[in-house]
C-alpha cells in the first residue's frame, strides 16, 4: 500500500531536537555573557549589529536577578542573527593577541633575570646588540643595584625598574 503523503520520519530526521535547541541557545547565552563582559574597547573589534549592541548596553541597567535571566534570552536570541563565524575570528584574532603579548612579556622577563643572574659581561653585551639604543648607563647601574638587592635580600625595586627599563627599550606598552 503506497501513501502519497512525504515519510515524516525524513523530516524529523533533519529538525534538531529540543535538546540540541536548548544547548544551542545555552551556547549563544555564553557567548553573549562573554561579548557582555568585554570592555569597550574590546567590543568595539567584534562585527556586531546595532541590535546586538544595544541589547549589551542595556544589561548594564539591569539589576534583578530575574530580569537579568530573562534578558539574557533575549541576548541569545539577538545572538542568533548575529555573524557568529566573524565574532569568533575575531575572539581568535584577540586571543593569538595575548598570547603573542604573554610570550614577549616572558622574554623581556627571561632578559631581566639572565641580566641580574649573569656576573660576566656576556649577557649584557648580548642585550645590547639585540636593543642597541637601550641606556648602557642606566642599564648597567640597574644592574649592579639589582644584584646587590637580591645579595642582601632586599625587596626587588631596582629589579622592577630594570624590567620598566627593558620593556620600555623593546617597544614594549604597558
Amino acid at each position: 500500500m503506497s501513501t502519497d503523503l512525504p515519510d515524516q520520519h525524513d523530516d524529523a530526521a533533519e529538525r534538531p531536537s529540543k535538546t540540541q535547541r536548548k544547548n544551542e541557545m545555552k551556547a549563544l547565552q555564553a557567548l553573549g555573557e562573554r561579548i557582555i563582559a568585554m570592555s569597550e574597547a574590546e567590543r568595539a573589534r567584534l562585527p556586531l549589529s546595532e541590535y546586538m549592541r544595544f541589547a549589551v548596553e542595556e544589561t548594564s541597567r539591569i539589576r534583578s536577578h530575574e530580569g537579568r535571566r530573562r534578558h539574557m534570552q533575549y541576548v541569545g536570541k539577538v545572538m542568533r542573527r548575529e555573524d557568529l563565524p566573524a565574532i569568533q575570528a575575531a575572539f581568535d584574532a584577540m586571543e593569538q593577541e595575548a598570547v603573542r603579548r604573554d610570550q614577549a612579556f616572558h622574554r623581556l622577563e627571561r632578559w631581566r633575570d639572565r641580566l641580574i643572574d649573569d656576573t660576566s659581561a656576556e649577557s649584557l653585551e648580548a642585550f645590547i646588540a639585540e636593543y642597541p639604543d637601550v641606556d648602557r648607563q642606566t642599564l648597567r647601574q640597574l644592574i649592579r643595584n639589582a644584584q646587590s638587592e637580591r645579595q642582601r635580600e632586599k625587596p626587588p625595586t631596582n629589579a622592577r625598574k630594570l624590567f620598566r627599563l627593558i620593556r620600555e627599550t623593546a617597544g614594549m606598552p604597558r
